[in-house]
């Protein structure tokens, strides 16, 4: 069974040896050939376990770093930052360990007004995944009320990998929810094709709705009104466990990193309806059948990469969107979790133009973030640490 990333152990990790730079169709180009480095972006400040990393969108300046086991910290975005306070601890509530935990973080866009933020995480025996709001006791402040949840969203999750766990709120005003296929490996209940279901899809609710108690359908969702018993949350479906979705600040297209199952690791722009192959294939590949797949209807993903070369769980990352390093802006910025590379997806409109190997060796990357200057962020699992760019592209 393919590994993702928050089941992998470090020690074999550690002992993954990945020299060079060379990677079977990835078109890589060579580390050297750019002066991009990396720091910490915080050094008083080390977490535990970080999984994601958000901004409240209020002008405050504060940045929110999720920890696995329930905990959500708040601190001052500024380098010399010597402190962080609890916003949340939801330890209690969440099952954690492995995939499992506090997956998931997103700001409501009236946060400043109304306080409210959502959250994804797993919980109890048997496995569920829930989507529940809290609130701020004032949005301006550093603590959030742990008695204030109101639960939006549940579904079973039948084993206790892929959980998927991102959150974020489109332009749209709805918010978005990225599923895992339920877990185990090659999705024996084939939940990804399932429209019955929402494993391995990606959501989309109205938070502002109470048509389904704490939430409603957007109207143009692709499965309003079916008559085949489709869950007319489904925004798109066909996916195995993506591991961080996020939206360009300019052109509002979604992005989506898949972790792969044995082969191939791959980034899919998301759009409603789309089918986005999981189990029939694994990238640009057959998977089931391993030959002569109908891909007919499927989308392909705008870029994939063999594991052939160390690369082996892919964390999705943000469009860069600061002046800080300017020859980054506009590029998608992506890592793997086992290798510890880290690349740039250059894109023209919505093609693949390039794809440029900035960093490597970087640690186990769990995540990206980005704060409200645009700039982006990863974070090392492993080490508790926010780290960002600098230099330039030659």
């Amino acid at each position: 069974m393919k590994t993702s990333p928050l089941q992998l152990i470090f020690l074999y990790i550690l002992a993954i040896s990945v020299p060079g730079c060379t990677s079977k169709g990835n078109e890589i180009i060579e580390a050297g050939n750019n002066s991009i480095s990396s720091r910490e972006a915080f050094p008083a400040l080390t977490f535990t376990s970080p999984v994601d990393m958000q901004h409240a969108g209020d002008g405050s300046n504060r940045l929110f770093v999720v920890e696995q086991q329930g905990v959500i910290k708040v601190f001052e975005n500024s380098s010399s930052v010597s402190t962080s306070a609890v916003f949340l601890d939801i330890k209690s509530k969440v099952t954690s360990g492995g995939e499992r935990g506090l997956l998931g973080l997103a700001f409501h866009p009236d946060y400043e007004n109304n306080g409210y933020f959502f959250v994804n995480y797993t919980q109890g025996n048997p496995l569920k995944t829930i989507i529940a709001r809290y609130k701020a006791n004032q949005p301006s402040g550093n603590l959030a009320d742990p008695a204030s949840e109101t639960v939006v969203l549940t579904f079973d999750q039948p084993y206790a990998n892929h959980n998927g766990g991102s959150l974020q709120f489109g332009k749209d005003g709805f918010l978005y929810i990225a599923t895992g296929d339920g877990g185990s490996g090659g999705d024996p209940q084939n939940n990804a094709q399932n429209r019955g279901n929402l494993l391995g899809k990606i959501l989309r609710i109205d938070v502002n709705g109470t048509e389904k108690g704490a939430y409603s359908i957007p109207t143009d969702n692709p499965f309003v009104k079916n008559t085949e018993q489709f869950r007319e949350e489904i925004f798109a479906y066909g996916l195995r466990n993506p591991w961080k979705i996020s939206f360009d600040p300019v052109t509002d297209y979604l992005y989506a990193a898949d972790v792969g199952q044995n082969e191939r690791e791959e980034i899919n722009l998301i759009t409603k309806g789309g089918n986005y192959g999981w189990r029939i294939k694994e990238g640009v590949d057959c998977y089931n059948p391993s030959s002569n797949c109908n891909a007919a209807g499927l989308t392909e993903p705008i870029h994939d990469y063999s594991q052939e070369n160390g690369d082996k769980s892919i964390t999705g990352g943000y469009i860069y969107a600061s002046d800080s390093v300017p020859s980054l802006k506009g590029k998608y910025i992506y890592g793997d979790f086992v290798s510890g590379r880290i690349w740039a997806l250059e894109m023209d409109v919505d093609k693949k133009n390039n794809n440029i190997l900035l960093l490597e060796n970087k640690g186990t990357i769990s995540s990206f973030g980005r704060d409200a200057a645009g700039e982006v962020y990863y974070l090392n699992y492993s080490e508790g640490k926010v780290m960002k760019f600098a230099g330039s592209l030659n």
